[in-house]
């Protein structure tokens, strides 16, 4: 498949902490979003660019070692577990999944040391958990406030690329896990947006009072809006990926400025039309990448994450 947003970042940027990943995904309290780990792929990338999933309840699956494994028994392991890859490597030259499974063994021991105190939340001042609503009475804008500190606290420690998620898969139950309103628009997104508005405001609050927001680009997006009539005698809506909204924040975007807009309808972008080519050009700009130079070669093509299309929005950049 093609790699995520975020594997493309890790690929031009690389890791600021060798003892954290260059890309983390961060899904909702109520599980992962639709797709899955696809939406954090590395695609056709080498596959040391898949995003590594952590989450505020449980950060880490399995990272600590079992108790009755003493911290000697657990250097030797390591040391045994190093040697045997290295040497089955030398077989293998060239296997990017192999070097990325290497890679992650070591990135995971040295995580031991580092991610417990990254992901205490625990350690976070009053003032900070009542901006965010970290102990909000509704456990799902709690959790999704405690992941956004998990995001602000990761990008604080050198964390190239996070992604927040605000959803997950569907279950049958439509729109109560998820954005995806085919049935009761106006209720769905009563009850979505109290879980998001607050955590996702103090999370610029936060990023600017630190002095991170300025070299730190939000981009708040998905992957389409909904159709302006009902669907099939509902009050839901279809998709509608002919005009939704987004928007950024930091890293020299302009604030309060609106670009672009719909048809009276909202059924088509009419007015300063934004592709997503063009969305994702804007950020490479404001990350200091030419799109078009940032490039793979894959199937005998050049490839890049704006395909052969995209055009920096300069009307939106300070």
């Amino acid at each position: 498949g093609f790699p995520s947003a975020g594997a493309w970042m890790s690929y031009a940027l690389g890791s600021a902490n060798e003892n954290l990943p260059a890309y983390v995904a961060i899904p909702d309290v109520r599980g992962e979003p639709p797709n899955g780990k696809a939406n954090w792929s590395h695609g056709f990338l080498p596959a040391r660019h898949q995003g590594i999933m952590m989450s505020a309840q449980q950060p880490i699956r399995n990272l600590q070692r079992p108790p009755a494994i003493s911290l000697e028994d657990d250097k030797r392991s390591h040391a045994l577990l190093e040697e045997i890859n290295q040497v089955h490597a030398k077989s293998h030259p060239g296997d990017s999944a192999l070097q990325a499974r290497m890679a992650a063994y070591e990135l995971a021991a040295k995580m031991q040391l580092s991610a417990p105190e990254v992901t205490d939340l625990n350690r976070e001042s009053l003032s900070v958990r009542k901006l965010y609503g970290m102990d909000d009475p509704n456990p799902l804008k709690a959790g999704f406030a405690r992941n956004c500190v998990l995001a602000r606290r990761l990008l604080e420690r050198g964390v190239r690329y996070v992604n927040l998620y605000c959803a997950s898969r569907a279950s049958g139950v439509d729109g109560l896990l998820n954005w995806d309103a085919h049935k009761t628009l106006k209720s769905d997104y009563e009850r979505h947006c109290p879980i998001l508005d607050q955590p996702a405001a103090a999370l610029l609050t936060d990023l600017e009072q630190r002095g991170l927001l300025e070299d730190t680009l939000v981009l708040w997006t998905t992957e389409f809006g909904r159709m302006p009539t009902h669907q099939h005698g509902t009050s839901g809506r279809d998709h509608n990926p002919d005009a939704f909204t987004c928007w950024m924040a930091g890293a020299g975007i302009r604030g309060g400025v609106s670009h672009g807009a719909s048809d009276a309808f909202g059924r088509r972008a009419e007015v300063d039309t934004t592709t997503v080519w063009d969305f994702y050009a804007t950020a490479l700009h404001l990350l200091g990448f030419d799109h078009e130079r940032l490039t793979v070669y894959h199937n005998g093509l050049d490839r890049r994450l704006t395909d052969v299309q995209g055009h920096v929005v300069q009307q939106v950049l300070t």
